[in-house]
């Protein structure tokens, strides 16, 4: 079987295809035929040797990937209540850019009818994100403000949907007059371009009394920003630093980094309970045991596709063997929505 490896921290040319043998299937799993692979920020961290949980549960070589789509290809034993062939997608923690994969039944759910396996192996880690942070971390009420950074990106076009169908008011950043159209669509309330118009004057006309929430994942960019652009009682998620990683290159501005580092804003708990604010971060990768909150948002989330409350993300696809592209494609900071590799 063919799968994506990284020997070591590098650049894009670190992606390499081999020829490993096929995993053994154990109680429980499900071995599935991968149609697709869905390609995150958090894998462009991983080449890069600077994603923690990765040397924590994996070190090298590693394959990223945390998202899957394709066909059931084997049953392990206890699995009963799928057949060869069905389509499935689920998540993976670490491995899913190859042509084949086994997953706990947990971790698996069934294909929409509507998508596409590229769509659907695109749609969970994006989703959960903007699931975890608008309806775990916050308690929302409908008519407050949400500002959304990367408002074009997978994560983005996903909170901004799941935004609106709780009754939020969406405000979008994006970079490019280009993407202020699929950000409309998708559900912002309001785009802010930040290729014409000044961001925090744009932010004050809109919230004048301030934001009610900010999905972060820029860094030291618009971080300390965010926060002062909070109204009492504003809660501010952080689940990126995006901003801290040079746009285009494939190998880590040390320089940057280090820069970056130094000007991420620190919050002092005596000052968080003068403002009346709170700051929470997460990373997905860390919240695989808590198999109750993926399956209750999972069930939730397909419902909501069954009634045309959340939709699939635009898609661009790229051979499993051009992952370098992929990446570089990912880091430019042009795309729209998501990218997939195909097996």
């Amino acid at each position: 079987m063919k799968q994506i490896a990284i020997a070591k921290p590098g650049s894009f040319d670190s992606l390499r295809v081999v020829d490993v043998p096929e995993p053994k299937l154990q109680a429980g799993e499900v071995r599935v035929a991968v149609r697709a692979a869905g390609v995150n920020f958090a894998d462009v961290v991983v080449r890069l040797g600077l994603y923690a949980s990765a040397k924590k549960y994996v070190g090298w070589p590693i394959t990223p990937g945390f998202e899957v789509s394709g066909e059931v290809a084997e049953l392990g034993a206890g699995v009963e209540d799928l057949k060869l062939g069905d389509r499935v997608f689920g998540l993976t923690r670490f491995g899913g850019y190859t042509s084949q994969i086994c997953l706990p039944r947990g971790q698996l759910f069934r294909v929409p009818t509507a998508f596409s396996h590229a769509q659907a192996a695109t749609f969970p880690t994006v989703h959960l994100t903007a699931y975890y942070a608008l309806r775990q971390v916050l308690r929302t009420r409908a008519g407050d403000q949400v500002l959304v950074h990367s408002g074009a990106g997978g994560v983005g076009l996903a909170a901004l949907q799941m935004a609106r169908a709780d009754g939020l008011l969406p405000i979008a950043v994006v970079g490019s007059s280009s993407k202020r159209r699929i950000a409309l669509e998708y559900g912002a309330s309001e785009v802010i371009d930040k290729s014409q118009q000044a961001l925090w004057p744009e932010i004050e006309r809109l919230a004048p009394g301030g934001l009610h929430y900010v999905l972060e994942s820029n860094g030291a960019e618009t971080l300390k920003q965010s926060y002062a652009h909070l109204r009492p009682t504003g809660r501010l998620v952080v689940y990126g630093f995006t901003g801290m990683l040079s746009r285009g290159s494939g190998r880590p501005n040390w320089l940057k980094l280090a820069w970056d580092y130094l000007r991420t804003p620190r919050f002092h708990p005596l000052q968080l309970v003068d403002a009346n604010k709170g700051v929470v971060g997460f990373n997905l990768s860390y919240l695989f045991e808590e198999q109750w909150l993926l399956a209750e948002a999972m069930s939730r989330m397909l419902a909501e596709v069954e009634t045309g409350a959340l939709r699939a993300l635009p898609v661009s696809e790229f051979p499993l063997a051009d992952a370098a592209e992929a990446h570089r494609a990912l880091q430019s900071g042009t795309t729209v929505g998501k990218l997939a590799l195909i097996p």
